[in-house]
């Protein structure tokens, strides 16, 4: 009945070409009814894995200051800016000293004088030293000679010293780099009045550089207990690789507000090179091997929150929600719930969506 229809409609006039169209779209039905997506699957199988847990970490350079004024006054100029690499001992930023210059100069003629009162002394000694000698004066004569000496000597010092202090604070108006390294940021500009202890800029030198990572207290068992201890870093062509930490070293107390322990792990310069501080890294502690139940990463489908599998059902496939754990290398992940040893999964799960779609073969990693 459909038949004669369609062949009504199209030797009637002035329907040829919605004829045409209505046959055209039964065709393409009729192909796309018999041919039936063929999606590759693999067996869901135990394989003996490293375990262990990982945990996010954050890179912090080992070597990082905070440079405060350490004299009072004006900030006249700040040399650098966030992002410029310095050397040791280069200028950095500079405080009006004024009062500093008043006080060298001060401690100067104070030095002068006690070298003056210093001869003076001596002159005197010697004079009465002779005049004891042959009998002229007293012997208490001379002991208040040599406690004037004496005295003199100490003024003498005394006033050394204060020149050297005030150099000193002199030195303190000149803020400059105590290693070579990169500016974090500045915290003070231009103008700002300066006071001992007043932080103007953060430095760090670009290498070494560590991994940074929060333990959980009810985990620092797992981690003392852990054989392995490594880090994910990234290349410069964004393959990733794990390294092992030249040093690992933890905090002896725990934070009493997150309840963690921080553990430090110090990275080779070879793995430090394109890491930038502050930068979020992948940090794995092991602990020997163990028998999971493992699948290839391929088949996994992630829509938004969801994350399942197609897994072979009869004729076709059905999607069933999973949960996973670690990866382990670029091909497998580990399932932690919703899969059995039983089961086989399509290795295209875009591909076994589609209607029709049916397995083929039944292939194990």
């Amino acid at each position: 009945m459909q038949q004669s229809f369609l062949l009504r409609a199209v030797v009637q006039p002035g329907r040829v070409g919605r004829g045409l169209l209505v046959l055209m779209a039964l065709a393409v039905l009729s192909v796309s009814a018999q041919s039936q997506p063929q999606v590759n699957v693999a067996a869901v199988q135990f394989k003996a894995v490293g375990s262990g847990f990982e945990m996010d970490g954050v890179v912090q350079p080992v070597k990082q200051s905070t440079v405060s004024a350490q004299a009072s006054g004006r900030l006249v100029t700040l040399a650098v800016k966030a992002g410029d690499p310095v050397r040791a001992g280069q200028l950095l930023a500079t405080i009006d000293d004024r009062e500093t210059q008043t006080g060298v100069q001060r401690s100067r003629a104070q030095s002068a004088q006690a070298q003056a009162e210093l001869r003076n002394a001596q002159a005197n000694f010697d004079r009465t030293r002779e005049l004891l000698a042959q009998g002229f004066v007293s012997r208490a004569a001379m002991d208040t000679a040599d406690a004037q000496l004496k005295s003199a000597q100490a003024g003498r010092d005394q006033a050394s010293a204060g020149e050297k202090q005030s150099g000193l604070s002199q030195g303190f108006t000149r803020v400059t780099a105590p290693f070579d390294a990169f500016v974090l940021q500045t915290l003070a500009e231009s103008g700002d009045l300066a006071y001992p202890g007043k932080p103007l800029l953060t430095l760090y030198a670009p290498l070494p550089l560590r991994a940074v990572v929060q333990v959980p207290v009810s985990r620092s068992s797992q981690v003392q207990g852990s054989t392995a201890v490594e880090v994910q870093v990234r290349a410069a062509d964004g393959s990733s690789q794990w390294v092992r930490p030249t040093q690992t070293s933890h905090l002896p107390t725990a934070d009493a507000v997150s309840q963690t322990i921080e553990w430090r792990l110090e990275l080779p310069a070879s793995a430090s090179k394109g890491l930038l501080p502050g930068q979020q890294v992948r940090v794995r502690f092991a602990a020997g091997q163990s028998q999971r139940l493992v699948i290839p990463a391929a088949a996994v489908l992630r829509r938004g929150e969801l994350t399942a599998v197609y897994v072979v059902s009869g004729q076709g496939f059905a999607l069933k929600a999973i949960r996973l754990g670690y990866e382990h290398g670029s091909q497998d992940v580990e399932v932690l719930a919703g899969l059995s040893d039983t089961d086989r999964v399509a290795l295209d799960p875009v591909r076994a969506g589609l209607a029709g779609a049916r397995s083929v073969g039944s292939a194990s990693k």
